[in-house]
């Protein structure tokens, strides 16, 4: 019966944390009639099963690009995210593209542009770029691996990042927050600060639904940015919000409209 009981509560916590966004422990804890402790111990349990993301003092949903890498990546709108950010890239381009889902399917359309120089934290990237027939000068940032977002990430790959300069810098993102700016899961915001310092344009690639990962921490605000690559699902005021920040919408369909 405690077996039961334990598992209903954690389906109950993973059905609230996705429908509400980042929740406190004492919220959980109130709501499931149980002890911090409790609560904090299935927190640890669904973080390591892969299922939430484990907050200082709460929890979060996982993000989709994360909890389902592979089948994300094929999705019509990605592709066309990831078309039309890749033709943004021209011949003798320094360029950084970050770890992701979305990032990730630019690279099969970089086939033809000469004498590209990438950097990546992503070693799927790499391994697709370095078997192109005409293949790009390709730079690993370095770092740790990091196998919630299988890419490197931590100190050492901001300090590799920091040694170089790019024209373009394609940066994924977990939320979008129209008043304030790309959002992440996690705090380890230093990785994608590095890559927008280190470029003279910040090119932010990512689905309009994004909008909906209520996520507590801004990795780039909307000042640093200079392109938002997305879909149509953009409303008309999102939009203007943002140009009044400076950040140019471009919008890819599936169907090429």
């Amino acid at each position: 019966m405690a077996k039961r009981n334990t598992d209903a509560r954690r389906k109950g916590i993973v059905d609230h944390v996705n429908q509400h966004g980042l929740t406190a422990v004492d919220d959980l804890a109130q709501l499931f009639e149980t002890s911090l402790v409790t609560i904090r111990k299935d927190l640890s349990v669904l973080d390591a099963e892969g299922i939430i993301v484990r907050q200082h003092g709460g929890a979060a949903p996982m993000p989709v690009a994360m909890s389902n890498n592979l089948v994300s990546s094929q999705s019509p709108i990605k592709q066309a995210i990831g078309k039309l950010a890749a033709s943004l890239i021209h011949d003798n381009h320094k360029v950084i593209i970050d770890s992701g889902s979305t990032t990730a399917t630019m690279v099969e359309h970089l086939n033809k542009p000469k004498n590209l120089v990438i950097m990546t934290n992503a070693l799927s990237v790499a391994n697709q770029l370095v078997a192109f027939q005409n293949e790009p000068t390709v730079i690993m940032t370095g770092g740790t691996w990091d196998p919630r977002s299988q890419s490197f990430q931590g100190k050492m790959a901001g300090t590799m990042v920091q040694a170089y300069n790019f024209d373009l810098a394609f940066v994924g993102a977990a939320g979008l927050d129209i008043a304030r700016g790309t959002t992440t899961y996690n705090e380890m915001t230093q990785l994608s600060q590095a890559m927008a310092n280190a470029a003279s344009k910040v090119i932010v690639v990512a689905e309009s639904a994004k909008l909906r990962n209520k996520m507590p921490n801004v990795e780039l605000a909307w000042q640093q940015v200079a392109v938002l690559v997305t879909d149509t699902g953009l409303s008309e005021e999102a939009e203007k919000q943002l140009s009044e920040y400076g950040v140019t919408v471009l919008t890819a369909s599936p169907n090429g409209e």
